[in-house]
């Protein structure tokens, strides 16, 4: 059975189930009766590993909604190894015919579970538009696509099927997702990074510095009442109000705000002359 280019783990995994040989609907009949009868593990593992190659075909089936191929096929196993535990040999069907309706259910369930965080197809008619919506948009060019004559054919409301390619269209974003099968690129690396970079850190740090080195400078030639008043109002973690100060000093708060100025226009232009930020 050949498949389309693959990635090197699922390479490996198509190579390990190709050794399995598949069997002869006489050697099918015999194991599945045993399994059933006996409750023979062995038998039901020799069902199981001999249809694994139609599994990953079918699971590729499903490669247009954007899953991972191994992802598909894993669910797909989980429906083939129900479908070899209800399978009744003298039916005259093959395992597989039999299988088939299982590994699409347990797929077609798997993307209806993860697709979104919100559900999508709580019902069987939304889990109908679902897929047939899929498959009439492939079938359809865009400008052919009509949803009053797609909504007829399905047997449903052209709100319906508006509704369901919305919610379809809105799927949800892992930022710790891969951007590929292969590597460890995520989304969450491509996005912007706004913070600064080392140089303006640098840059801010010296600048912050020669602030605080200016600042002591200027505090050094300030008489105590414009010292207090600076350090207090300006420099304080909770700095103290006008009045409060004015009540210390003796004086308004009026003259507190006028001293309180005239210090900060003597800092700014410090820092002017010193090309400070």
């Amino acid at each position: 059975m050949q498949f389309p280019a693959v990635s090197h783990a699922l390479s490996c995994y198509l190579a390990e189930i190709n050794r399995f040989p598949l069997l002869s609907r006489e050697e099918e009949c015999e194991l599945a009766l045993h399994l059933r009868q006996q409750n023979d593990l062995d038998a039901a593992h020799k069902l199981v590993c001999s249809n694994l190659r139609f599994v990953v075909k079918i699971a590729t089936e499903y490669r247009q909604y954007g899953y991972n191929l191994l992802d598909l096929i894993q669910e797909g196993n989980v429906g083939l190894m129900m479908a070899v535990r209800k399978f009744d040999s003298t039916r005259g069907v093959r395992l597989i015919s039999y299988a088939v309706r299982w590994i699409r259910a347990y797929i077609r369930e798997f993307i209806l579970k993860t697709w979104s965080l919100v559900k999508l197809g709580t019902t069987q008619a939304q889990r109908k538009i679902f897929y047939k919506l899929g498959q009439a948009q492939r079938a359809l060019p865009y400008e052919d696509f009509n949803y009053d004559k797609v909504a007829e054919k399905m047997g449903v409301s052209t709100s319906e099927l508006k509704e369901m390619e919305v919610r379809k269209q809105e799927r949800d974003l892992y930022l710790d997702g891969a951007l590929a099968e292969e590597g460890s690129a995520t989304h969450l690396d491509m996005l912007a990074d706004n913070r600064a970079n080392q140089e303006e850190l640098l840059a801010d740090r010296e600048n912050d510095l020669g602030i605080k080195s200016q600042a002591k400078d200027l505090l050094r030639v300030l008489n105590p009442r414009e010292r207090f008043i600076i350090e207090n109002r300006i420099m304080a973690g909770k700095p103290m109000t006008l009045q409060d100060i004015g009540g210390r000093f003796g004086i308004s708060r009026e003259r507190v705000r006028q001293i309180e100025k005239t210090v900060l226009t003597k800092l700014k232009r410090r820092f002017q002359e010193t090309g400070l930020q």
